[in-house]
């Protein structure tokens, strides 16, 4: 079992300027944002209209808000480190509640109809996070560059070569894991694979 625990980032007014920019870059670049973001368009992609854009939003309701509001919950009673819990064995639970809610909502949308590829793609993040937890258990592996990869993934797979810029948001995302030290290079380079293949089942399912 890993024994790597990251260390803690300097606060923002005391780091430096590259230190600041990975902060800024980890917050925005933070999995529940990616998430949601990437429900909305494929939400809006899967109808090409706002009710599509609604689906997004149901969706990531689940797979993003109410996990990232069970981070904060536990930030806020002191049970976990901070809202990335760089602290593995402190990861369990906010991951296995996620996984709750992300299941919850994948058996809502599909009972309620939701478009083939809102549904394949919150199944796509359910199998992306348990796959994340089981890793967790024994490896800090980089659930920012999972969820990263996922979502490069899933962009070239819906809307094909002009989706092709968005390897920087890969590239970015591990530039500032790597610069806060959060993560090693073999688990970001893990998180990245891992996300990758994990969004393939959004093509097997769609």
């Amino acid at each position: 079992m890993s024994t790597f625990t990251p260390p803690a980032p300097p606060a923002y007014a005391e780091a430096g300027p590259g230190v600041k920019a990975a902060k800024v870059v980890t917050e925005v670049l933070a999995p529940a944002h990616l998430v949601v973001a990437l429900l909305l368009l494929v939400g809006w992609h899967s109808t090409r209209s706002l009710a599509g854009v609604g689906w997004g939003l149901l969706a990531g309701a689940f797979c993003g808000a109410v996990p990232l509001v069970f981070v904060q919950l536990g930030v806020r009673r002191g049970r976990l480190s901070d809202r990335h819990v760089r602290v593995r064995r402190q990861r369990l639970v906010p991951f296995g509640a996620s996984l709750l809610s992300v299941a919850g909502g994948a058996a809502l949308l599909r009972a309620l109809d939701a478009p083939r590829d809102v549904s394949a793609l919150v199944a796509a993040m359910l199998c992306g996070l348990a796959s994340v937890l089981v890793v967790t258990v024994w490896w800090q592996i980089s659930a920012h560059n999972a969820v990263a990869g996922g979502t490069v993934t899933i962009l070239l797979l819906v809307f094909g070569l002009p989706a092709l810029p968005s390897v920087l948001l890969l590239l970015v995302s591990g530039w500032s894991r790597r610069v806060l030290k959060a993560h090693t290079c073999a688990q970001l380079v893990c998180g990245t694979a891992l996300g990758a293949v994990a969004a393939a089942l959004f093509a097997v399912v769609r």
